[in-house]
Formats: structure tokens, sequence, C-alpha cells
């Protein structure tokens, strides 16, 4: 496995994109991932995949025929750090991140070209759409919490930022921003992308450019997410920020049940669902304030 750590492979001849993956404790779905990078519409020679290994219990050695995949490993823990790390490798004109637990569709680098080509500066980020699905088809409480819950990339984009399980920026532009801020479990995405609309950047939404992302399974992953967000909104450099989270943590989850509750696209029995979930989840999230209160370390898994 390489280690990246103090090197720069930008010599060579520059690819199309490079496609950043950070992966912790997800090895034994990488190889899912990759087949389905192998069976992109465009030419393998347009792209590398550069997969960061960050702090994993289990390393599974991913078996691939690609000769586009590296491995790199990143010391220091947290994805933001592991993202920063594999753009400082990257030999792509253009960054497009996902996760390990992502199935890109067949056309997803396609869609995004399209789009790219059409551009005439850096001053672009692309935010594909993410489809939030269930592998098994009599689903638990928790996966239809996390398939209703969603990943809404649109609602993101309208609220200026964009989640990096679908995300492709210029590499110039993310030079000039220095990359994601690796203080961060959590929110380094809003983050990156309000400061790249600081500098003048556009970010369009790509409705069609679409990966699919696995709903966890368990009470325990879906916990662990809650307490990773709330930790990336508390443990902000501003105060009124940080203020404001504490705040909205202290209030039930109304938006929230709203939305479960309004969504005709899914029976009553999984809104209800969705919606007995989501009343746990505050009552986690309200302990994860305290403990964060009390200076302990925001989760990053």
């Amino acid at each position: 496995m390489e280690n990246a750590s103090f090197k720069n492979y930008s010599g060579g001849r520059e690819l199309k994109f490079t496609v950043v993956v950070p992966v912790c404790d997800h090895w034994h779905l990488v190889e899912d991932l990759l087949n389905c990078l192998e069976r992109q519409t465009v030419s393998q020679d347009e792209f590398e995949i550069l997969l960061i290994e960050n702090g994993s219990k289990i390393f599974y050695s991913p078996k691939t025929r690609l000769k586009n995949v590296r491995i790199l490993t990143c010391r220091k823990l947290g994805s933001y750090a592991s993202r920063n790390l594999g753009v400082a490798a990257a030999k792509g004109e253009w960054l497009v991140f996902t996760d390990a637990d992502c199935l890109p569709e067949h056309d997803w680098l396609e869609r995004i070209t399209c789009e790219v080509d059409r551009c005439d500066d850096e001053f672009h980020l692309f935010a594909g759409g993410i489809t939030v699905v269930s592998e098994s088809s009599s689903p638990n409480f928790y996966e239809i919490y996390d398939v209703l819950k969603g990943i809404p990339q649109f609602r993101y984009v309208k609220q200026g930022y964009a989640a990096t399980a679908n995300l492709t920026v210029h590499r110039k532009l993310f030079d000039r921003l220095g990359g994601f801020g690796e203080q961060l479990f959590s929110g380094g995405d809003a983050d990156f992308c309000r400061r790249a609309a600081g500098r003048g950047a556009q970010l369009m939404y790509l409705p069609h450019a679409v990966v699919k992302h696995r709903a966890r399974t368990t009470w325990q992953e879906v916990a662990t997410k809650a307490r990773r967000i709330k930790g990336g909104k508390i443990c902000v450099r501003s105060r009124r920020k940080r203020i404001v989270a504490v705040i909205r943590s202290l209030l039930p989850p109304i938006i929230a049940i709203y939305r479960f509750a309004i969504d005709g696209g899914y029976p009553w029995r999984y809104r209800g669902v969705a919606i007995s979930v989501q009343l746990r989840l505050w009552l986690v999230e309200l302990k994860e304030l305290a403990r964060l209160t009390c200076n302990g370390e925001a989760e990053r898994r």
C-alpha cells in the first residue's frame, strides 16, 4: 500500500478525472464500487481511482482488473484529511468525490463529462444526484429510516452546498481554496462549497449523474452518523453558528418529522417507522451535545 503523505504524483499525463474515495472500515464494499467504475461508459484511460485508507480496523485488498487504481494511506484521521491527501496525489484535471459505500450508475462519469466540457473556467462545482437504496426486499426499521431520510442533494444545492458522496470540482479551484477543513469530521463539504461560493464559484446540480448509496442497516450505524453530524455542527469555529446549532439541537426534530409525514411516496407504515427512529435519534443527539459540551472528542466514523 502506498503512503502518499509526503509525495506528489502530479507528474505524467494529466487525466480528465481523479475519483477520490476515503475508506474507513468499508473495504468489504470497495469491490462493488470498483465494479461500478469498471462499467463506466467513458474510457478507463480518462480517469484514475484513488482509495485512501484511513484507520480501518480490517483491511481487505480489493480484487480488481482495473489498472487505474491506487491505494494510499492517510495517517491523519478524518475523511476530509483523506480527501486532501488523495488530491495531493491526483493526476486528474477534475476531482470527483464519492464514498466507499456508493454505487455509481454506469453513465455517471459520462454525465459529468458533458457538463464539465461546457465550462470555460474552473469556477464551477457539480453536485450529482444521490439515491439511498436498501439491498433487502424486507428492509428493517433502520433501512427504512435511512431510505426515507435520504441524501437530498437537490435541497442541499439550493442551500448552497453539496454532499461529497457525489461532488466534482476543478483541481485549480480546490487548490485555491486550500482543500477541505481537516478539523471537521462532518460538515466539511458544506464549509468547502460555501468558501467556493465566496470566491465566485457556481454550484450546479446534475440530477442524472447519479450514485446509489447503501442504506444503513443497524441502529449503531444510524446513531453513529447522527453523532458525527452533530459533532460537525457543534465543533465549528464560528461562535454564532455553534450557538445556533446548540439551540436547534435542544428543539424537537419537527421539520424532519413533518417531511416524513408528508412524503407520499411511501406507505404510512414506513413514514411512522422513520418518525419513531428520528425521535429516538434526537435523544442520541442530546446526549452527544452534552458530551461535546464537556470537551468530548467528535465522532469521526
